[in-house]
């Protein structure tokens, strides 16, 4: 999967957050990094948005190739020994 799609590099920025005080509590308590589990979330939850987008914009071409595999096969069909 692509680990690319944003800029590793980029200056840091603060924010302001409001989040549940018994969670900021335990997550103190445990010595969680705060900014890195948020940027780490947001990364999975944008690659996941970028897939399901990419899904939905290929979907009409997945199938229409979908389809031609089960009607013709492909290419190695004849040469695959499994």
């Amino acid at each position: 999967m692509q680990t690319g799609f944003f800029d590793h590099r980029a200056p840091k920025k603060s924010a302001n957050l409001s989040i549940n005080s018994d969670l900021l509590r335990q997550a103190k308590e445990r010595h969680i990094n705060l900014s890195q589990t948020l940027e780490l979330q947001l990364a999975e939850l944008l690659r996941e948005e970028k897939r399901r987008t990419w899904q939905e914009e290929n979907g009409e071409a997945i199938e229409d190739y979908n389809r031609r595999i089960e009607a013709c096969g492909t290419f190695s069909d004849g040469l695959r020994r499994f």
